[in-house]
């Protein structure tokens, strides 16, 4: 197995068996509370929760967030999340594909297109590889090797700080990324992991062309704390604790990016990890809810388990509608239903 293989296998194994989640810091959603309407004036059946996100139609806002793939457990993963994603319609994206991109031998373990040939798919490859010598060839590789519909780059500064030989150069990575955008015909989405995204950066991200942005903000899964139980070093050990709970709450990256832009298409992750909490982050201006650990924990699990998984997120979501005397998603966003506590 490959050093990236192994890390691969290490985040999953860490993921589901350590406490790696945010302590101090949530992910901001707590802050609001929905307006009880005991009066909906609508027929639970009729609730809508379709929507359309980079001109793909989906049953649900839902995004199964970029999580793993390159060993044969995260393959498993992967063909049991595209499969209830196609059942379901909802979105979906991997892990990194660079361990594919150095070892073609592992390109099955992401290859989910057959499985959800109606489903919007996303590639992924961490920016910051834009400096080690991946270019055009190797994005439009991954791209291929989904047959997916758009690209996430996934931005991890402080994740490469802590992680065993991490690679730190992002220097000109927004100038990469603005040329890129230029150069390849799917759409570009730029992510982080997990400690969120601010307005000045969504500017100019926006300013470069990217056609999509995940929060991905501070609240959920650690990756300090994830690569401090890997790392071997004392040094970065100790690095991961300091920093386990460093990052901007997705809540606060959703509104402060929305009141810079109401256009661009924004993706709320980070901490999610209900319905209720799905339907927040859009009344506060998401297009989508990304979800990662309750999905892989579910994955992990069992098919079965997983489809009941979706089938709760639904349930919450469509009763946040009735509760709040919304029909549609989109009327959730003009309702003003969701009030700030402090």
């Amino acid at each position: 197995m490959s050093n990236t293989q192994t890390r691969k296998a290490d985040h999953l194994r860490i993921c589901l068996e350590e406490d790696v989640q945010f302590h101090s810091l949530t992910n901001g959603l707590d802050n609001y509370r929905f307006l009880h309407c005991c009066l909906p004036e609508l027929d639970y059946s009729e609730i809508d929760l379709s929507t359309t996100f980079l001109a793909k139609k989906l049953g649900a806002p839902l995004l199964i967030s970029s999580m793993t793939g390159g060993t044969e457990k995260a393959k498993m993963i992967n063909y049991r999340l595209a499969e209830v994603a196609q059942t379901y319609k909802l979105a979906m994206g991997v892990g990194s594909q660079r361990v594919a991109v150095e070892n073609p031998d592992v390109e099955h373990t992401f290859a989910v297109r057959s499985l959800a040939p109606d489903i919007l798919l996303f590639a992924n490859l961490g920016a910051v590889q834009l400096n080690y010598t991946y270019g055009i060839k190797e994005c439009l590789q991954v791209i291929d090797i989904l047959q997916a519909d758009a690209l996430i780059l996934h931005l991890n500064p402080l994740q490469e700080c802590i992680q065993t030989q991490g690679d730190t150069n992002f220097h000109k990575i927004l100038d990469k990324i603005e040329n890129l955008c230029n150069r390849i015909s799917v759409p570009v989405v730029v992510k982080e992991v997990g400690n969120g995204i601010s307005a000045k950066m969504a500017q100019k991200l926006i300013n470069a062309g990217v056609s999509a942005i995940d929060v991905a903000g501070a609240g959920g899964t650690s990756w300090a704390k994830v690569e401090s139980e890997r790392a071997e070093n004392p040094l970065q050990r100790r690095l991961g604790k300091t920093f386990a709970n460093w990052g901007i709450p997705t809540a606060e990256c959703i509104v402060k990016i929305r009141d810079l832009n109401r256009e661009i298409p924004l993706i709320a992750s980070g901490g999610l990890r209900n319905g209720l909490e799905a339907a927040k982050a859009i009344a506060l201006g998401a297009n989508l809810a990304g979800m990662a650990f309750p999905f892989l924990q579910a994955a992990s699990e069992s098919s079965e388990a997983l489809e009941f998984l979706v089938e709760v997120l639904l349930a919450e979501i469509s009763t946040v509608l009735f509760c709040t005397g919304n029909r549609t998603l989109a009327d959730l966003q003009h309702s003003q239903s969701l009030q700030k506590l402090r």
